[in-house]
């Protein structure tokens, strides 16, 4: 990095790339060279944000302040509605006027935003998250030892993926049964997403709200369709 490098820009938990949390200290180190080299550091929380990881940006995880923050998504429960947020030094460079946006000024949208926030108060969904977290962590634990092509059980909070595999010695990645368990589940009535370089990973994006039967209900769908593709 140096003079021609603007920002560096990152996720701190990958979303696309398969739910992979960046660790503490690599982000330090991001934070470090940005500080030393003029470089601003953006935090992509589109997908990680608003209590998807058990505190409301993943980025707190790590105790690092960024010089900027994207969201969107679950900042109004699904409307459309997407904001950037910065320190005044940064959002107050480009002068008055400078900055706007498709999807920032919906009344409707806006106010589905506010009311989020009174439900995250009311309703405590940051506890709410870790708990669906440890239970997530729990159920995946139990799969990597209970299937012999399950392994590298993830989780930031309730943001929680695994991995299909050749084998637990080799690693090598299972695309083909990833998509043979999303198929298998579907005819089950869940739709499940895979994701990562491979494609091998499937990860778990379920409301925080969930109710508990609702969340079982298609945990043993998942357990099933790995028993029936023969993971």
């Amino acid at each position: 990095p140096g003079k021609d490098t603007a920002a560096i820009v990152i996720e701190p938990v990958l979303g696309e790339g398969g739910f992979y949390a960046a660790p503490t200290s690599f982000l330090k180190e991001i934070r470090k060279i940005c500080d030393e080299h003029g470089i601003l550091m953006i935090v992509d929380e589109v997908q990680s944000g608003f209590g998807r990881t058990g505190k409301m940006f993943a980025i707190e995880h790590s105790g690092v302040e960024p010089d900027m923050m994207t969201m969107a998504k679950s900042m109004a429960d699904g409307m459309p509605i997407s904001a950037i947020v910065g320190t005044d030094k940064h959002m107050d460079a480009s002068g008055p006027n400078s900055l706007g946006g498709t999807y920032t000024g919906s009344p409707t949208a806006c106010a589905a935003a506010l009311a989020v926030f009174d439900v995250f108060k009311e309703e405590d969904i940051l506890a709410k998250g870790q708990r669906l977290g440890e239970k997530l962590k729990q159920r995946f634990s139990q799969w990597q030892e209970q299937f012999a092509h399950v392994d590298n059980v993830r989780n930031l909070g309730p943001m929680a993926a695994f991995e299909l595999v050749e084998s637990k010695d080799s690693r090598e990645p299972k695309p083909e049964l990833a998509a043979a368990v999303t198929k298998k589940a579907k005819e089950k009535g869940l739709i499940l997403l895979s994701c990562g370089m491979y494609g091998n990973t499937l990860r778990f994006l379920m409301p925080v709200t969930i109710e508990d039967e609702v969340l079982e209900e298609g945990l043993n769908i998942v357990e099933e369709a790995l028993k029936e593709v023969g993971a």
